[in-house]
């Protein structure tokens, strides 16, 4: 049997040449933001079930919602709501073979970034 000639190449690209692309990382964010709405829902349940059980674990449960941690996990919560309605704006906007591009597809990622953080910071400033 004829041996294989092995190639001696990357497995994937190099980091020096490989730069990081705006609706790579917006599709990235996408996700961790979709997984990290499950924490603040967590959150949620654990404090509305702990109302339903007794005052003292309500109290509990309520002084950690009510800490620096839940307030973190709240605001970040808040953007990550704010980041996935406006990628989905834009995935529909995409749905209708518009913005495919490149450089519009930029934009509209830095968009999504930049949007989601100004009506988090709007929301947060209205809310208090």
């Amino acid at each position: 049997m004829a041996e294989a000639k092995r190639v001696e190449r990357p497995l994937s690209p190099h980091l020096q040449i490989y730069r990081w692309q705006v609706p790579m990382l917006t599709s990235i964010l996408t996700r961790i933001t979709g997984h990290a709405l499950i924490a603040a829902f967590v959150l949620v349940i654990w404090w509305l079930l702990a109302a339903a059980t007794s005052e003292s674990y309500f109290n509990f449960v309520n002084a950690i919602a009510t800490s620096w941690f839940g307030d973190l996990v709240f605001a970040g919560s808040l953007w990550a709501i704010w980041y996935h309605y406006l990628a989905g704006l834009r995935h529909l906007y995409y749905d209708a073979g518009k913005g495919l591009d490149v450089p519009t597809a930029e934009k509209l990622g830095w968009a999504c970034i930049i949007g989601s953080v100004v009506l988090t910071v709007i929301t947060i400033l209205l809310v208090q």
